[in-house]
């Protein structure tokens, strides 16, 4: 998402310096200066924000599984290393990318608002992380520096090299398997919309508009069943489909199971199956964005099946490697997650 936010900004004609673990040289192509860095390094960080206006803090160590320790260098402390550096620098706004999953305990979540608290315990590294970093994040809103939180639901759309190559995988190897009644709603985010986001937020802080200190969830705005929709995705794009299911009770114990084997034999591949994810596959989880529609201004524009339609002729340009899921043919590689992006 970060390199989608850079080249809208260069689109309005901003100066954007983009902060990451690798080369972007498409991004260089456009004008943007890129710093290749950690987010954990703290000078690189601050070098930086040198003369910058706004930063948009995109990066995250995500995943369903992984040392607690990893999370938290990545989320936690180099969330502080941006936090100090926008102090030291003189940074007016921060954006910073958060995730629902950060008031996800165990329970579905069926419209709510940025009023659900967060639980009293997170089934993963990640929420737990994400949730501390997010707190931290719009605790230091005030005069000189206004902070926002958004959080944007299941991101996808062309570019992605998260979430829909590893449904893809999954399913082209017999993987993908339904779990519950295949009933539940969830939200999801097209990437643009996601980029547009964030730009409206950075302006609405800018005037005022926006509640600094505060969280926003971002997604399409229209729930789908999300095995409906999967299934959808699957046939447009030639993948063979679902072909067997197993109930959420079941899923949900294979999960504490395997979470158990795991930590005891500190495996670090992903397990096929945890709590959170049995959890996400099988319940409904969408949230309001009345408060993003009216403080940001925000309306998505790219519906889910126009989205839908713009990967499937995305994707026709990818070659399959089993080992390592789609990559776009003769084209490099796309953003890292381990990286703030700055404009």
């Amino acid at each position: 998402m970060g390199s989608h936010v850079a080249l809208a900004l260069r689109g309005r004609g901003e100066d954007v310096t983009v902060l990451g673990r690798r080369a972007y040289p498409w991004l260089a192509a456009k004008g943007v200066r890129c710093v290749r860095a950690d987010v954990c390094d703290a000078a690189a960080v601050r070098d930086a924000c040198v003369g910058t206006d706004a930063v948009f803090h995109v990066a995250a160590k995500v995943g369903i599984w992984g040392p607690r320790r990893e999370y938290q260098a990545v989320n936690v402390d180099g969330t502080r290393n941006v936090i100090d550096a926008c102090r030291a620098e003189g940074v007016a706004r921060l954006i910073y990318t958060s995730t629902p999953s950060v008031v996800f305990g165990r329970m579905e979540l069926c419209g709510v608002d940025e009023s659900q608290p967060y639980p009293k315990t997170h089934l993963t590294a990640y929420a737990a992380t994400k949730a501390e970093a997010e707190g931290m994040v719009l605790a230091v809103n005030g005069p000189g520096l206004a902070t926002v939180a958004l959080r944007p639901h299941l991101v996808w759309g062309p570019g992605d090299t998260n979430l829909i190559p590893r449904i893809l995988d999954r399913a082209r190897h017999g993987r993908l398997v339904q779990v519950g009644k295949g009933e539940n709603l969830v939200d999801l985010t097209y990437i643009d919309n996601a980029a547009t986001a964030h730009l409206n937020a950075c302006d609405a802080l800018a005037v005022g508009r926006a509640r600094g200190g505060r969280a926003y969830f971002i997604s399409q705005g229209e729930p789908v069943p999300l095995w409906d929709w999967l299934r959808a995705l699957l046939a447009a794009l030639g993948v063979p489909g679902i072909r067997r299911s197993v109930s959420f009770g079941l899923a949900y114990r294979m999960g504490a199971l395997l979470e158990v084997v795991y930590a005891a034999f500190r495996l670090r591949s992903e397990p096929a199956m945890t709590r959170f994810l049995a959890c996400q596959l099988a319940e409904s989880h969408f949230f309001s964005i009345d408060a993003a529609r009216r403080d940001l201004g925000y309306e998505p524009s790219v519906s889910n099946d126009e989205g839908l339609r713009r990967l499937v002729e995305w994707y026709k340009g990818v070659d399959w490697i089993a080992t390592a899921g789609p990559r776009r043919i003769n084209r490099r590689d796309r953003a890292d997650s381990h990286g703030p992006r700055m404009c």
